[in-house]
């Protein structure tokens, strides 16, 4: 995975605005969600680093995703945004991809 540069995954998550997304999101382990269907309607990242992602979806709700620092997009075309702490483990991730993710 590459160091975020915002204005990089600005323009990813940009891709997936008026499209039906699906969503894998976790953190640590608290939270878990995959293929959660959505249409995004906005997207948001903020910080200078780490950073912070909100994505508007179906016009009334949001998901938030704070403490990102890496993203990839794979061979699949999802988007693939991570956060690990400073030690290397992941705390919290955020994908997005057009297909369902694998289960």
């Amino acid at each position: 995975m590459n160091k975020i540069i915002r204005s990089k995954v600005e323009a990813e998550l940009q891709a997936f605005v008026g499209t039906d997304a699906y969503i894998h999101s976790e953190a640590t382990s608290f939270v878990f969600v995959r293929n959660f269907k959505v249409k995004v309607t906005h997207v948001f990242i903020a910080g200078e680093g780490p950073f912070r992602a909100a994505l508007r979806f179906d016009g009334h709700g949001w998901l938030r995703m704070e403490a990102l620092t890496h993203y990839e997009v794979d061979g699949s075309g999802h988007l693939l945004l991570a956060g690990y702490d400073d030690r290397g483990r992941m705390n919290v991730a955020l994908h997005l991809g057009k297909e369902p993710f694998p289960e």
